[in-house]
């Protein structure tokens, strides 16, 4: 038997504030479509559908947010002011202190240095207190039907939310997050959730919006399942002998590394102390006046599996790295 939402009698008392919404949605033909297929492959009915998808708002807002991305419209210099700052510096040494065992387990867990999974929640929400404002059955609707560019993505997020709202007793139209639909500390969009948050704790719960521990394991799971080693360099500062053709053409390509130190020495990089044979990827970040020249390597790419994005991954690496050094000054 298939197990109703939770709390269905919340999005129903809902219905009635979002009438014009309901039937926007409810009467399209590929909302309606939508519906079949959530009733054949996942076994809803068809009442508790229309009752949690009428509630739904078509926002566009989040449609804006959506087209102009930090990432895409900001340089490194403009980017790491956001992410770089004294507050987030200083609120990451505090959280590492209040949850130092829950990290240190986690890395002997997973492998994941706690300077990373404390830095990707500092990114993601300043450490839990900035967690989204959207109710993500907004967010998801309006993206997955109202923004072609990635609706396919998003009715899939969509219907992995759904059902996660099921397994996971949620009532589908109280949970907030971000305006892509991201949710709790460590901002998991819903099949990030179900693919790979971790009941850390082991109260039968996995619960990445109120539990710390869940979130630290959840995070550090998720770098583990995508290939985090640990053993060597995230990435690396080097210089050029000059910005040849060839090597503007490779930088800030693909983020998967794909060529050999030793082809990158070829290039006009100058590399110190890696290994020939590693594989990495050529960036150029604006950091000033003058471009800076990093080399990323395996765990770099890693942290792109989370966002899609160098600077992102770069934000990260680097607050770990002044979170890191800042509370070793701390402790002596």
């Amino acid at each position: 038997m298939v197990k109703p939402f939770s709390l269905l009698a919340l999005a129903v008392l809902m219905i009635s504030a979002a009438t014009v919404n309901a039937e926007s949605y409810l009467k399209r033909a590929d909302v309606g479509a939508y519906i079949d297929e959530l009733i054949q492959q996942h076994g809803f009915s068809r009442q508790e559908l229309e009752e949690v998808l009428a509630a739904a708002e078509r926002r566009q807002d989040i449609i804006d947010l959506m087209r102009r991305p930090a990432e895409r419209r900001l340089n490194w210099h403009e980017y790491s002011k956001i992410f770089l700052d004294e507050q987030r510096i200083a609120g990451g040494v505090e959280f590492w202190q209040q949850n130092r065992a829950t990290l240190e387990r986690a890395q002997r867990k997973y492998g994941v240095a706690p300077e990373v999974v404390v830095a990707i929640i500092g990114v993601e929400t300043r450490y839990g207190r900035v967690t989204g404002r959207h109710r993500v059955i907004d967010a998801l609707m309006t993206l997955a039907f109202d923004y072609p560019p990635r609706a396919s993505f998003f009715r899939k997020e969509l219907t992995q939310f759904l059902v996660l709202a099921r397994e996971e007793g949620k009532n589908p139209t109280s949970l907030m997050g971000s305006y892509a639909g991201a949710m709790g500390y460590g901002q998991f969009i819903p099949s990030s959730f179900r693919n790979y948050a971790v009941d850390f704790d082991r109260d039968g719960v996995r619960d990445i919006w109120q539990n710390r521990v869940d979130a630290i394991g959840s995070v550090a799971n998720y770098f583990s399942r995508h290939g985090w080693g640990g053993t060597t360099e995230v990435t690396v500062p080097v210089r050029v002998k000059a910005e040849t053709e060839q090597l503007l053409e490779i930088a800030n390509g693909s983020l998967k590394p794909t060529h050999s130190v030793a082809e990158m020495a070829a290039m006009g990089v100058i590399v110190d102390d890696l290994d020939p044979e590693a594989r990495v990827l050529l960036l150029r970040l604006m950091g000033g006046e003058m471009p800076e020249y990093w080399l990323g390597l395996n765990d770099f790419y890693v942290i792109t599996r989370y966002n899609h994005s160098r600077l992102y991954a770069m934000a990260v690496y680097r607050l770990g790295q002044e979170i890191k050094k800042r509370r070793k000054r701390a402790i002596g």
